[in-house]
């Protein structure tokens, strides 16, 4: 039996969780030994990682959150008010060539001078949540692997990286998987020295289980008589909720019965309501928080629209298309790999404008929103590839 480490930051809700779940779905418990080992053990889809998964939460990184969240001159005075002196030289070393130098690397092996290594050996070992620099850190150095595998989910050209730290990092794995064949290119055109480890692995979709999951019983405005549009987002800047309640305002101002449903959560909330407030749409745009099922919300929607400014792969597309949704995409990495424009939805520009034809266009012709969904329902879509790829990470 192969024994496998998958280390994140935690189980909260969201994309790169939601694909590791799916992941697990996937992976035979009789063939492999699954411990998933989190920085922190929480979040809306801790109860949704199988029961034979191994869940074990690190007993150090409290230790040094801190350090790596707060400005240098609060640990300083956190040494000090302690009465660790001879640790604040490190530190200030650590901190100014990793500020003036551009080594970010040197400052994560002070920062991580005293956690120990983990005790276990394993096959394999993957960073999941990458680039994560604490947890690509942590298994390059800290972890005996036969194997080690580093799993970019973003947009690297968006998500900010130090580049000197991940050519040293990325020396020290065998394997860097991206989430769709842009994010691979970015990737490489920032790091062209790992070019032959990279491969493309597309996020495992279980389209069955979301079916099963859509038909749960929700309470959806069921009077409203207009179009209902539903987003699945963190609410961040990335995921581009303030286009959607401009795209929204400009909807309402032309007297089209629109109303649209966000479904997340994020620091971004307090931005969103602001923004809802001053175009007037407290009753017509619906902050929803966030749910690990969001398939009801997405299977009763008339259309479905991500205003995303960045993604790796954007899985909630994957899943509208999925429930057969008909759909208006912004252009970021990995839509084109998802959506043929004008056949299984709509590709626009990061812009509101472009968002408001496209969407005043499938809100009046019914006829267009039926041919898109008639598109989708005849993808087949290729589970066993995604299954037999499993096989070929783990051995």
């Amino acid at each position: 039996m192969k024994k496998i480490l998958i280390m994140m930051t935690s189980m909260n809700i969201g994309g790169v969780e939601k694909s590791l779940v799916s992941l697990l779905s996937e992976i035979p418990k009789d063939q492999f030994e699954i411990t998933l080992l989190l920085l922190e053990k929480k979040g809306g889809f801790l109860e949704h990682v199988p029961e034979w998964v191994r869940v074990v939460e690190v007993n150090w990184y409290q230790d040094i959150k801190p350090i790596i969240m707060q400005p240098p001159h609060e640990t300083v005075q956190g040494y000090l008010k302690n009465k660790q002196y001879l640790k604040i030289p490190f530190f200030i070393a650590s901190y100014y060539i990793s500020k003036y130098f551009d080594n970010r690397y040197v400052y994560y092996r002070h920062v991580m001078k005293e956690v120990p290594e983990w005790t276990e050996t394993y096959d394999v070992a993957i960073s999941y949540q990458g680039p994560t620099d604490i947890i690509d850190f942590f298994v390059a150095n800290k972890v005996r692997a036969k194997k080690k595998i580093s799993w970019i989910h973003f947009d690297i050209s968006k998500h900010l990286i130090n580049q000197k730290l991940y050519e040293r990092l990325y020396k020290q794995y065998d394997q860097i998987f991206a989430v769709s064949n842009e994010a691979r290119s970015c990737l490489v055109g920032k790091i062209p020295s790992i070019k032959n480890k990279t491969d493309v692995f597309y996020n495992i979709v279980p389209e069955t289980l979301i079916w099963e999951m859509s038909q749960e019983e929700i309470e959806f405005d069921q009077d409203y008589q207009g179009i209902k549009i539903v987003t699945v987002g963190r609410l961040s800047f990335e995921k581009g909720q303030d286009l959607a309640i401009k795209t929204l305002a400009k909807l309402r101002a032309e007297g089209i019965e629109v109303r649209w449903y966000c479904i997340g959560e994020g620091n971004y909330r307090m931005d969103c309501k602001k923004l809802i407030e001053h175009y007037g749409l407290e009753d017509d745009f619906m902050l929803l928080g966030a749910t690990v099922n969001p398939y009801p919300y997405i299977a009763k929607a008339d259309i479905y629209v991500q205003t995303s400014r960045h993604e790796g792969y954007c899985l909630t597309l994957a899943e509208a298309k999925c429930l057969q949704k008909p759909i208006v995409t912004t252009n970021f990495i990995g839509a084109y790999e998802q959506i043929i424009d004008g056949e299984t939805g709509y590709i626009v520009e990061c812009d509101a404008e472009e968002l408001y034809q496209r969407i005043q266009y499938l809100g009046e012709e019914r006829l267009e929103r039926e041919r898109l969904e008639n598109n989708l329902s005849n993808i087949i879509h290729d589970s066993e590839k995604g299954f037999m790829s499993i096989f070929n990470i783990f051995n």
